[in-house]
């Protein structure tokens, strides 16, 4: 039985301009020990999603529109405050994409990462304290006795991202949902930090949902990979076989985007149009105006939904489906 399973997840928000179908009708799930990646372009759907999942969507102007996400029997959409708040840095952590919004600016740096454990009352302030020093260091932070009692301000960017990922994980929970968490970090400490989530997750059995744009880092880290477009998956495999055979094409063009895909001194393609607009709910499959396979009828008939091409291998292009694409 999966940890977390998400049914028809389908997020709105409703403002002055009009409605925002931000995610439409999201099916997925996390076993324990296994790390998802989620991928697809700004705007796609992927941080909305697990915001939801966390309880920590505006409202309004967001809502759940419909679905469920069962974690462990409990749906996290439809649980009590008080529920949510149990569960939120104890059992379930979240890394976000700004720490310069996320940490609190008037308390040190030590109160806040230490927090989960004083709050779930695992353990007294002193050791509380050890083990925030000791997460610290595990994230790359040097001369932690100082860097306990400092501010965020006093950090840099990369510094605060490294004090939120050590937020996250000091709760050792049973998931972690890490939204672009090594965006603001170089190449070192960025190794340096998929490394930290790799050893955890095999240590604890954690699962972790890990939203990206850097298919790099999902090759080497990701059990499984969704892609999402215009708040819908439109893929989801296995890592291997996403990147070998990729079905659906708006996945061949993330891939064919990697430098490494290409050959030395060749320009990189680039995918031609932007997202559509979430407000507007035009007919047919919304990949359709940038997809260079794309026919009228792609266009017209209802948005595709997922199929099966291989065990655990889905995608929605019909013109995949029935063979008529060269790949």
């Amino acid at each position: 039985m999966p940890l977390l399973e998400v049914n028809d997840l389908r997020i709105q928000f409703r403002t002055r301009n009009g409605v925002v179908h931000a995610v439409n009708g999201v099916d997925f799930s996390v076993d324990r020990g296994e790390i998802l990646g989620i991928v697809g372009e700004s705007g796609s759907g992927k941080s909305v999603s697990c915001a939801a999942l966390m309880g920590l969507l505006p409202t309004p102007p967001a809502h759940v529109d419909g679905g469920s996400a069962r974690f462990d029997g409990i749906d996290l959409l439809s649980c009590s405050s008080a529920e949510s708040r149990s569960l939120r840095g104890r059992r379930i952590s979240m890394v976000f994409q700004d720490p310069m919004t996320a940490l609190n600016p008037t308390l040190r740096i030590g109160e806040q990462v230490m927090e989960p454990l004083l709050i779930h009352g695992r353990i007294g302030r002193r050791e509380a304290l050890r083990r925030a020093g000791e997460m610290l260091e595990a994230v790359g932070i040097a001369d932690v006795s100082r860097r306990l009692r400092q501010y965020p301000h006093e950090f840099s960017g990369g510094m605060r991202q490294r004090a939120m990922i050590a937020m996250a994980l000091i709760g050792r929970p049973e998931l972690l949902i890490a939204d672009e968490p090594t965006t603001a970090l170089d190449v070192t400490i960025q190794a340096q930090i998929i490394d930290l989530l790799r050893s955890t997750q095999r240590e604890t059995g954690m699962a972790v949902i890990y939203i990206t744009h850097d298919l790099g880092v999902v090759a080497n880290l990701c059990h499984r990979v969704n892609v999402m477009y215009a708040g819908r998956i439109v893929e989801s495999a296995p890592v291997k076989t996403l990147f070998a055979h990729p079905l659906h094409p708006y996945t061949r063009a993330l891939r064919r985007s990697l430098p490494s895909a290409n050959p030395r001194g060749i320009a990189l393609p680039t995918i031609p149009g932007s997202p559509p607009d979430p407000s507007r709910r035009l007919p047919g499959c919304p990949f359709a105006p940038r997809c260079e396979y794309a026919t009228g009828a792609c266009r017209i008939d209802p948005a595709p939904v997922l199929v099966s091409a291989a065990p655990g291998h889905f995608h929605a292009c019909p013109r995949s489906a029935r063979g008529e694409l060269p790949f």
